[in-house]
C-alpha cells in the first residue's frame, strides 16, 4: 500500500532497475489482454484495484518494421533499377541524401540486398533501348554533338526527355532525334570540339 501512494518515485528511482519495474507490474497488474484488430493491437490493462486502462497502437502490414523504408522510395528504386546497375542506383540515391530505413547511405551491396528482399527485378542494359529511350551519352553521339547541347535542347523542349529523379540517368525517346534539324543544333551557345565533356556535380 505504501508502494501504491508513490508508485511514481519508485518506478523512476535511479536504483530501480529493469527487474524491479517488472516486479512492480507483476504486483500492479492483474491481467493484460491483447485483442487484434485488422489495422491496430489494442492492449485492454486490467488493475488489481479494478481499474482498466485501453491502449492501441498501428499494426504491422505484412514486410512492414521499423526499420522499413516508404512506398514512395520502394517505388524509385525500382524504377531506377531498369536503368542502373546496383552501384548507380547507390550514387543516384546518396547524392540528395536519401537514405536506407536505418539511416544509413546506399551501397551497392545495401541496394543487392533491397532488390533481392521486395523481388525487384534485375538491371538488363538492354531494356532502355528495347523500350525506344537513349542515355544522354547515346543521344549525344547519335547528334554528333556534346552532352550539355543535348541537355539545352532537353531545357528548351526540343526534346522531351525524362528522370526518374534529380540526378538519375535521362531517358530520351530515340524517334525524336531524327526529327531535330541542324539549325537547332549550332543555335544558342556554340558547339565545343569535346563531344564527351567531363560532368560536375554541384552540392
Amino acid at each position: 500500500m505504501a508502494l501504491g501512494a508513490d508508485l511514481e518515485t519508485a518506478w523512476s528511482h535511479p536504483g530501480a532497475a529493469a527487474e524491479t519495474r517488472k516486479r512492480i507490474l507483476r504486483t500492479v497488474l492483474e491481467e493484460i489482454v491483447v485483442p487484434l484488430a485488422e489495422t491496430r493491437i489494442e492492449r485492454l490493462l486490467q488493475w488489481r484495484g479494478g481499474d482498466h486502462t485501453r491502449l492501441a497502437v498501428p499494426r504491422n502490414r505484412r514486410g512492414q518494421h521499423r526499420w522499413s523504408t516508404g512506398a514512395d522510395l520502394h517505388d524509385l528504386i525500382r524504377s531506377l533499377a531498369r536503368q542502373q546497375s546496383y552501384g548507380g542506383v547507390a550514387a543516384t540515391l546518396n547524392r540528395p541524401g536519401r537514405k536506407t530505413g536505418r539511416g544509413t547511405p546506399w551501397t551497392q551491396a545495401r541496394v543487392r540486398s533491397f532488390r533481392s528482399k521486395h523481388e525487384v527485378p534485375v538491371h538488363r542494359p538492354a531494356e532502355m533501348a528495347e523500350r525506344g529511350g537513349l542515355t544522354l551519352e547515346e543521344a549525344s553521339k547519335r547528334l554528333g554533338v556534346g552532352k550539355m547541347t543535348v541537355l539545352r535542347l532537353i531545357s528548351a523542349g526540343t526534346i522531351t526527355a525524362s528522370q526518374v529523379c534529380k540526378g538519375a540517368p535521362w531517358a530520351i525517346p530515340e524517334a525524336q532525334l531524327s526529327a531535330i534539324r541542324t539549325a537547332e543544333l549550332q543555335s544558342g551557345r556554340p558547339r565545343t570540339s569535346d563531344l564527351n565533356p567531363k560532368t560536375m556535380y554541384f552540392q
